[in-house]
């Protein structure tokens, strides 16, 4: 193994856990906010005025720098996949701020781990081109553009599955902005001026706010951070290889054994990422699920209102009743007394 190999996963897996820690910051730091529609900008002005969510800005700048790094010396399908770890830090995180962990959560982060070492050990992906024509452009704007168009719709259509649809978009756009960042890096010999006279750092301009924008929509409309995450986190290096395989000319094992391990270590992966999003939405609450309202004690209601029936009597001097046999000495208040005054008052009250 390489030293350059090294350092893209040493930095690939870092990277990773910065961007979990961000991912947390961020999905609670949305639900604090008021509810947009998907690709309001206004979202951004309310979130402006969270300081979790600009430690999360600051998180997920530092893990994209370590992303473009490790790019700069690994191939994407080496990188890309290391990112999924972001998804096991992610919930490792949430579940150590609500103090809940179960077995059943343990064993699907470990398959999530075992699914990408597997998948990393056997297809031994091997560096492509680092540059590709102008063709491209039309074929891969039309397939992002009517993706996220179509996630967009479902999503205005679906409330239940809304969160699940911004979430695939946003994917598809950071695997899209991966492809591209690999493009804009891979290939430095012209200094700033050749890289601003191609075509990828300004697609990239475009694809990289958007999948953004999105992030912040599906964390905001989903209830729970560990689905949403687990879609944004798989779609994205699956993407992204596929790109790199297209248009990169990046290898990966294509031999039947390892094709047959490769297919393995995936559905292992995806297993594991299944597991951890369903357990971690069973076992985990919401940070700012609401407190629910006391429901009013009906049997208390008539105490209440005969207090407040006294309290509102008027408050005068009492004057001594007669006595009769068998008779309570009761205040009178002109000709009526204060027990006909105080049922006087609770017939109003009900």
């Amino acid at each position: 193994m390489s030293t350059a190999t090294i350092a893209a996963i040493v930095l690939g897996v870092t990277a990773a856990f910065v961007f979990g820690i961000a991912s947390v910051a961020d999905q609670r730091s949305t639900k604090r906010v008021q509810s947009r529609q998907a690709l309001s900008l206004r979202i951004f002005g309310d979130l402006m005025r969270q300081p979790m969510w600009l430690a999360s800005i600051v998180g997920t700048l530092g893990g994209f720098a370590l992303q473009v790094v490790a790019l700069r010396y690994g191939p994407l399908a080496l990188v890309e996949p290391l990112l999924v770890c972001g998804l096991i830090f992610a919930v490792l995180i949430n579940s150590y701020l609500f103090r809940r962990f179960d077995r059943i959560l343990i064993s699907g982060v470990v398959a999530t781990a075992a699914g990408i070492a597997g998948f990393l050990a056997i297809s031994q992906p091997t560096t492509g081109q680092s540059t590709t024509g102008f063709g491209v452009v039309v074929p891969l704007g039309a397939g992002l553009t009517a993706a996220v168009a179509a996630c967009i719709i479902v999503s205005r259509r679906s409330s239940a599955y809304g969160a699940l649809a911004l979430a695939l978009a946003c994917g598809i756009c950071y695997g899209v902005s991966a492809f591209l960042v690999k493009l804009v890096v891979s290939d430095v010999s012209g200094g700033l001026a050749g890289t601003l006279s191609d075509w990828p750092i300004y697609a990239l301009a475009i694809v990289g706010p958007l999948g953004f924008l999105l992030n912040e929509n599906a964390f905001q409309h989903g209830k729970l951070i560990a689905p949403v995450l687990a879609i944004i986190i798989v779609c994205d290096p699956l993407i992204s290889v596929a790109l790199a395989y297209l248009w990169l000319d990046e290898q990966l094992n294509a031999s039947p054994i390892g094709i047959a391990g490769e297919i393995i270590s995936l559905a292992v992966m995806c297993t594991g990422v299944v597991v951890v999003a369903q357990r971690a939405q069973r076992i985990n609450v919401p940070s700012t699920a609401p407190v629910p309202k006391a429901e009013p004690d009906r049997k208390a209601e008539p105490d209440q209102k005969a207090k407040l029936a006294q309290k509102t009597v008027p408050a005068q001097k009492a004057l001594p009743a007669q006595k009769t046999d068998g008779a309570a000495d009761l205040p009178s208040y002109g000709s009526r007394p204060a027990s006909a005054l105080t049922e006087d008052f609770q017939r109003k009250l009900r």
